[in-house]
């Protein structure tokens, strides 16, 4: 009878009132809480969407963005951000089709019609003293053939 009662009290501990379980606090004093944590938000596991997964995991392949900053952003670890990218790669997850990256048309001009043929440019010319031997000789040399010029003058001495 002893052991009946005690099972008894046991099972009003776990056991509300209203017949539903209580939450069972390991404290010596009945009724007393020294600290209660109060969590607010989601917790626990979160159930995504393949859709959901494609879009995040697109989302952090857009440039500058970061996978740890886009799992933060969605309540998600990083692992779970690169397995879906490696999942949208393989071709596992897809994107929605609003979400599917769009191209523009490519747009190609005529050619602009060839020029007509112009005049060669004039070959600029360049005044040169050539001092040789105490002799000094000034002319003006097209800026192509200088270097010519120079050769000519040193394979000279």
């Amino acid at each position: 009878m002893c052991q009946e009662s005690s099972d008894r009290e046991r099972r009003r501990a776990w056991v509300g009132a209203d017949g539903k379980m209580d939450v069972h606090l390991d404290v010596s004093t009945p009724g007393y809480v020294g600290r209660l944590e109060v969590v607010e938000g989601p917790t626990g596991r979160r159930v995504r969407s393949a859709s959901e997964k494609a879009r995040i995991a697109a989302e952090s392949l857009m440039p500058g963005s970061q996978v740890t900053a886009v799992a933060r952003k969605h309540g998600a670890t990083r692992w779970q951000v690169y397995d879906w990218r490696r999942r949208l790669r393989q071709g596992q997850l897809a994107l929605p089709e609003s979400r599917e990256p769009l191209f523009a048309p490519l747009l190609v001009e005529e050619a602009p019609s060839p020029r007509p043929p112009t005049k060669p440019p004039k070959s600029t010319l360049a005044k040169v003293e050539i001092v040789i031997d105490g002799m000094v000789i000034r002319t003006t040399v097209e800026v192509e053939r200088l270097a010519q010029v120079i050769r000519a003058v040193r394979a000279s001495r």
